[in-house]
């Protein structure tokens, strides 16, 4: 990849596009601009992202056609990339950017490289047959939950800004506001871009992209002989960790597609996704996971399905076929003991574990097993651990409708506990989430003009730790009448 050798000056906005995708890989986009929007108005401007990138965020308010389509800040250059996927378990050879635009690789002050992409902002030659438009409501709630998320500390794409079109979009509920989200990540490199190339049997692009993808991810393999093991082996620990992560916080990705699955281990794509309350291993939210491919307790091992699917499309730059197919089968069978390690890390922490012992994976079984069918809200329950360590046990056993089992389990985990135990239960436990009701309310009060809840919300997920007066509602699971939660794509 021919990286600038610096970063280069700031034009208008304080951008600094070096835009090495455009560069370096023709023939894996097509050059295409975002519509234009009738009516551009900036909703959202996410100010502390913004100086971060080094972004002048004054300057960003006075052009919400850069946001919303139409127009483009100087030096970017707009394209939809194409790639490829495994979408529930069947293989579609072209997918790409159906309803976005990468509008450039922007350099932040500190020398990382970041893409500027466009989510809704219209058709492109991979829309097959779709509109290429997003509604407010989903572009509101990939903006509220990657925010929330990265609150959490976990890897994940971040949402810059959501700005309305000015148009309405057509959708099963009828006509809704159409809107854009400005997203940034370190790379839309997915396993898809890869299975894109390998499925054509382009071996020359496939390797070129390989290449670049290092490039961008794991620059310090640059030219190693074994690369494509090492970097098969990154992205495996990549994809670990965050797997661990979200099953930490039950998070419930919804659509984990090998497309969904970004190589630098970010989480990308907040469609039908949604934050488990009540501690239900087979939990779905999407609309359309009806046999419940990806519902929370299978990620781990859709990790591991899409990971295959990831040595299969390097196999061709492997050399010896035979020799290779080895050795990443050993790495795959490798892949449930490597994420075991990770959730185990994940576990020890969010139960204030004191150093590691042989016994620790069961005695975080154990509170799980306490919790299942016991009605107990995940993120309340490891919350609460610090007053039961304290020796208040009731805010604790009132989320059971049977807490006998946790009741042999508490002893039990006292045993173990490090010096801090509470102040670092509270300090890695999440008081506040995204709770589904609240997010839905949100959503709809939006799109109905009034933004006020959803700032209310934003605000109080963003600082997911610290316990203050006024913040009990929002740290409430959903009210017994609130049902079953459906979440949908939005296209």
């Amino acid at each position: 990849m021919t990286q600038a050798s610096q970063p280069p000056s700031a034009l208008t906005g304080g951008f600094r596009f070096d835009n090495s995708w455009h560069r370096d890989l023709p023939g894996t986009y097509v050059e295409q601009a975002p519509d234009s929007a009738p009516a551009p108005q900036l909703l959202v401007l996410n100010h502390r992202l913004a100086a971060a990138l080094g972004l002048e965020s004054a300057v960003l308010a006075q052009n919400p056609g850069w946001f919303a389509g139409g127009a483009v800040p100087e030096g970017a250059a707009p394209m939809a990339l194409a790639y490829a996927g495994h979408q529930f378990g069947g293989f579609s050879p072209q997918l790409g950017d159906g309803r976005a635009h990468l509008i450039g690789e922007h350099f932040a002050p500190d020398g990382k490289r970041w893409d500027i992409q466009l989510k809704g902002s219209g058709r492109t030659p991979f829309s097959r047959g779709g509109d290429g438009k997003a509604a407010l409501g989903p572009m509101l709630r990939e903006y509220l939950i990657s925010e929330a998320m990265a609150a959490l500390g976990v890897p994940t794409t971040r949402s810059l800004a959501v700005a309305l079109t000015g148009e309405d979009v057509r959708r099963e509920a009828g006509r809704l506001p159409g809107a854009v989200v400005t997203r940034v990540a370190a790379s839309h490199l997915r396993v898809g871009s890869l299975q894109f190339w390998a499925a054509r049997g382009d071996h020359d692009t496939l390797a070129r992209v390989v290449d670049y993808a290092i490039a961008r991810h794991d620059p310090d393999l640059v030219g190693q002989d074994g690369r494509y093991f090492a970097f098969f082996d990154r992205v495996t620990a990549r994809q670990a960790r965050l797997a661990a992560a979200w099953m930490g916080l039950g998070f419930v990705h919804g659509v984990l597609n090998t497309d969904n699955v970004a190589l630098s281990g970010e989480t990308i794509d907040y469609g039908p996704c949604a934050f488990m309350e009540a501690y239900a291993p087979g939990t779905v939210f999407s609309s359309i996971d009806h046999q419940g491919r990806y519902a929370y307790a299978n990620q781990p091992h859709i990790l591991a399905w899409n990971l295959a699917k990831l040595a299969e499309s390097l196999l061709p730059l492997l050399g010896d076929a035979d020799a290779a197919v080895q050795v990443l089968n050993d790495r795959l069978s490798g892949v449930a003991d490597l994420y075991h390690d990770e959730w185990l890390a994940v576990m020890r922490d969010k139960l204030a574990l004191d150093g590691a012992q042989d016994g620790d994976a069961d005695l975080a079984k154990g509170f799980l097993a306490a919790m299942e069918g016991q009605g107990a809200d995940w993120t309340l329950a490891f919350r609460r651990l610090a007053e039961a360590e304290a020796g208040d046990t009731t805010p604790l056993r009132a989320l059971f409708a049977d807490s006998a089992r946790l009741d042999l389990w508490l002893p039990l985990w006292r045993a173990r506990l490090r010096p801090d135990a509470a102040s670092h239960l509270r300090a890695v436990n999440p008081l506040v989430i995204p709770r589904n009701h609240m997010v839905e309310a949100a959503l709809q009060a939006a799109e109905q003009g009034d933004l006020a809840p959803f700032t209310a919300l934003l605000a109080q997920v963003t600082d997911p730790y610290t316990d203050r007066p006024g913040r009990e509602a929002f740290a409430l699971p959903a009210p017994s009448g609130f049902g079953d939660y459906v979440t949908f794509c939005g296209t």
